[in-house]
């Protein structure tokens, strides 16, 4: 199978494409490589997979030194001219589409990012799925879509009308302008509402990281709702398993839906919404505890309040990706820390 995994210099996108090349798929990885985090990680990434910076050129596809099978170009999404070009010649099977502006703090002081990576990015890949047919276009939702809700736990039979930040807007966006083509043009798609993902080579914008990095500082962490937080936690390698086996089954119609009585996370059309978590939320706190555990050393805190666009929970129900696929998180969060902050450690010489 060939597959075109974007943000594949990114966190998620550069482990699913190390599992699909890792099991014998063919894998273009397309990203931007845009500054919102350090681009050296970025790169840092990419020569882990055989492609070295001084090859990376705009547009152009580059072939790994040292993995057989995978292939990368820094392309923009925006950009819809190239990206045709690109699925023209390459006819992908699937697509898994990774890249997005992340963030829910940073949408509050750069809306426009959102629009042009998020929503025109999106409507781009959709067009070439249009007029390149693929088996199966999988993308990222986000569990931000649950916005005001507090029903726990979170469920894609719930309705994700009342988003509280644009990065969460852009998001429900998507899931809107996905089922839009699968009625229309018949493409299968599936969106993946991704609970906190962390784990070796993550984000350095996440908690994980900025908690790791302070307290190796010797500076006080933000512990926001002072401390009174709890996520759905989710170690990369079981959301990389889901991501995968998810794409391996293209969405379908849902046989049984009730126009009078309408299911969100499905439809008459080829099209699927799943939660994609650990589904057993961890206390802030304890997380923090086993961020010091990790490194050996004791954490200061400065308690803050609440942050705008921010929810003091997350709880995936995750019950129909375990039914559909066979999906089944099991990393303890003591052992997934010590993960990242084991990388963390060896990654920065510390």
């Amino acid at each position: 199978m060939k597959y075109l995994v974007t943000g594949t210099a990114g966190f998620i996108g550069f482990h699913v494409a190390k599992h699909l090349l890792d099991r014998g798929d063919e894998v273009v990885g397309l990203d931007i490589i845009n500054d919102y985090y350090d681009i050296n990680l970025k790169y840092a990434r990419l020569d882990h997979m055989g492609v070295r910076r001084d090859q990376v050129k705009r547009d152009l596809l580059v072939q790994s030194d040292t993995i057989s099978g995978y292939r990368f170009i820094q392309l923009d999404l925006s950009e819809k001219k190239p990206l045709l070009d690109l699925f023209a010649k390459e006819k992908f099977d699937v697509v898994i589409h990774l890249a997005a502006q992340a963030g829910v703090r940073y949408s509050l002081t750069n809306p426009e990012v959102y629009i042009e990576s998020n929503i025109v990015a999106f409507m781009n890949i959709l067009e070439c799925c249009r007029f390149h047919p693929v088996k199966h276009l999988v993308y990222a939702s986000s569990s931000s879509v649950y916005g005001s809700n507090e029903k726990m736990p979170f469920t894609t039979s719930d309705s994700v009308d009342h988003p509280i930040s644009l990065y969460a807007a852009s998001k429900k966006s998507n899931e809107l302008m996905a089922h839009t083509y699968s009625h229309l043009f018949n493409i299968p798609t599936t969106g993946l509402r991704f609970f906190t993902v962390y784990g070796p080579w993550g984000r350095p914008d996440m908690a994980l990281f900025l908690f790791t990095e302070a307290i190796m500082k010797g500076e006080p962490i933000q512990v926001f709702n002072y401390g009174n937080m709890k996520r759905d936690f989710t170690y990369i390698d079981d959301i990389v398993l889901g991501v995968v086996k998810v794409a391996d089954r293209p969405a379908r119609p849902n046989e049984d839906f009730d126009g009078q009585d309408p299911d969100p996370g499905s439809s008459k059309a080829p099209y699927k919404v799943y939660n994609i978590g650990n589904s057993a939320p961890v206390l802030l706190m304890d997380y923090i505890r086993a961020v010091e555990k990790g490194l050996g050393k004791e954490a200061q805190m400065n308690l803050l309040p609440l942050q705008h666009g921010d929810v003091p929970a997350s709880h995936a129900d995750v019950s129909d990706l375990v039914r559909d696929t066979g999906y089944k998180p099991d990393t303890p969060i003591d052992e997934g820390v010590k993960s990242f902050t084991d990388w963390y450690l060896d990654y920065y010489k510390k």
